[in-house]
């Protein structure tokens, strides 16, 4: 018996390709048919890997043919799988869902406590809003909040406010910064003993649950390590990048090298907009020329050398700068110091790296800065 090409198609008509719901000719699942006499090679291309799905195909080809072309037919299947390709190219994603009027947000961290992280980040909260941004601060370090403490307002609580029929959290605000941290929800000695969940679920609360308005910079003040609170941090928000502090010495350099290594991974994706080295050097008020570099020299520096990320300058170490956060008030607020000068140098470089990572890289809901047209346009009050 003579077998006709349309035939056979014909009768592949009436198999449908595994996942896909469409006949396997109008799919151009079959790439090629070839006939010698009673032999019959079909070849097909399909984009379940599964072997399962390779046999069930197989099958149905063998006993359509045999069923509506010629029984006797002798059929050769070549199976060809070409499964989708799941992984997407390589771009600086930004996760999360967007909070309306929050341009930018900047995770600011460290792999290593007791470097100062959140003395930063205070300081360059208070910097960028002495140069005229609109600026909030979420206090993210559910186990150890102590943003309330250096704003000056440990027995504040948040205000509930209606916004469009639903009741918000009001932040708290000091020195013209809109704070949230879990510290204004606790006693002042009480520990929050929570598992990951439950952490993860109050920073949705201030997070979500908050009238923070339009503000051009969120600082999200993290805690130390890589752990719940970041990821979750990061599923939540549209992070335009991070910040991560350090001090010289080579134990904090090797935690430090984590943190940048969490915002760089595949899964991540988050740019690092660079890294900070805290508590520098020490200058004694006596001896105003001399330095003295008690936990390293340029440490974190040369680490944003090897990491190939911004290093973003130091920070001295200096005993007013302690002693403004205990009594409540950041020591960038201490006009005509070599300490307000440090804090607005490396605000300035934060709020470069923010310019040009978003010159560069895709944009997103929560990305573009519209106070500014560069770095020179950063005011003063």
């Amino acid at each position: 018996m003579k077998i006709d090409k349309k035939d056979i198609l014909k009768a592949l008509e009436h198999i449908t390709v595994p996942g896909e719901g469409q006949n396997m000719v109008d799919s151009g699942a079959v790439t090629n048919i070839q006939i010698f006499g009673d032999e019959v090679e079909v070849d097909i291309t399909i984009k379940n890997p599964s072997l399962q799905a390779r046999k069930k195909t197989e099958v149905e080809i063998l006993k359509i043919i045999h069923k509506e072309v010629y029984a006797k037919a002798k059929i050769k299947i070549n199976v060809k799988v070409e499964a989708p390709d799941t992984k997407p190219n390589k771009v600086n994603e930004i996760k999360g869902k967007a909070i309306p009027g929050i341009s930018n947000i900047i995770a600011v961290a460290s792999g290593k406590g007791g470097v100062g992280k959140s003395t930063v980040t205070a300081n360059l909260a208070v910097t960028l809003s002495k140069m005229g941004f609109k600026v909030g601060l979420l206090d993210a370090d559910i186990y150890g909040p102590s943003m309330p403490i250096m704003f000056d307002v440990p027995n504040e609580k948040p205000l509930a406010v209606n916004i469009d029929g639903k009741s918000k959290m009001k932040p708290v605000e000091s020195y013209g910064v809109k704070l949230l941290s879990i510290g204004f929800f606790t006693q002042r000695d009480q520990a929050v003993i929570w598992r990951g969940p439950m952490a993860s679920k109050a920073l949705n609360q201030m997070i979500f649950d908050a009238h923070w308005g339009d503000l051009d910079f969120m600082l999200i003040d993290l805690p130390p390590g890589t752990g719940d609170i970041h990821l979750s941090i990061m599923q939540a928000l549209p992070i335009t990048g991070a910040v991560v502090v350090s001090t010289p010495q080579e134990v904090a350099l090797a935690d430090a090298r984590k943190g940048v290594a969490m915002f760089q991974q595949d899964s991540i994706n988050v740019p690092v907009l660079g890294i900070i080295e805290n508590m520098a050097y020490f200058t004694p008020a006596e001896l105003p020329e001399n330095k003295y570099y008690i936990f390293g020299k340029e440490g974190a520096k040369h680490l944003a050398e090897d990491l190939n990320v911004p290093f973003l300058g130091e920070i001295p170490l200096v005993q007013s700068i302690r002693e403004a956060g205990d009594v409540g008030r950041p020591a960038a607020l201490q006009s005509g110091t070599p300490v307000e000068a440090a804090f607005e140098e490396i605000t300035r470089q934060v709020v470069s790296e923010v310019v040009g990572r978003n010159k560069t890289l895709p944009p997103t809901e929560a990305i573009k800065i519209t106070t500014m047209a560069g770095c020179s346009a950063v005011k003063k009050k």
